[in-house]
């Protein structure tokens, strides 16, 4: 008789650091200004990239995750790859965010397809898909709010105003 070997896999995680000091998403703005802060600014208007953020379930941010890069018009995501980073960081819930290098905050049928799947998907792995943001330097639209929100500069300060975007 012949024998067999089997790999064992093993599942681990260990925090690098405190979670009082990782980053809370408080909602869409929280979260889009997180995306951008990690968005490399000399890419943001030239190819789509797709990133996610993962979450514990009190909404701190455990990573980010640079799913994909593609052209100037589009990216393609393993559905996957996402799903594997969530399930290796033990992500409660994840963020989802791509650019639009064109400037145009309204989603294409693509976009809308695209958060459809991984909302299936991520319901069945009961990992909660909490939003999916279009971002330009200039704003961003809000699967989750429905809502485009343009930045506006006053007196100094920014703001987000929101507006339907089609």
């Amino acid at each position: 008789m012949t024998s067999t070997f089997l790999n064992e896999i093993q599942l681990s995680y260990k925090r690098s650091q405190p979670i009082q000091s990782m980053p809370k998403v408080h909602d869409s703005q929280s979260a889009y200004q997180l995306f951008i802060s990690v968005w490399n600014q000399n890419r943001i208007d030239l190819v789509e990239e797709f990133k996610v953020l993962l979450l514990n379930r009190a909404m701190h941010v455990i990573g980010v995750y640079h799913a994909a890069s593609g052209s100037t018009s589009g990216v393609v995501v393993d559905t996957k790859l996402i799903l594997v980073s969530a399930l290796k960081t033990n992500a409660h819930s994840i963020i989802m965010a791509h650019n639009h290098p064109s400037g145009n905050l309204k989603p294409s049928p693509q976009d809308c397809d695209q958060t459809q799947k991984m909302k299936i998907a991520c319901k069945a792995l009961d990992i909660e898909m909490a939003d999916h943001l279009i971002i330009t330097n200039d704003g961003y639209y809000s699967f989750g709010d429905g809502l485009s929100h343009e930045k506006k500069k006053i007196n100094g300060s920014v703001y987000f105003e929101c507006q339907q975007p089609f």
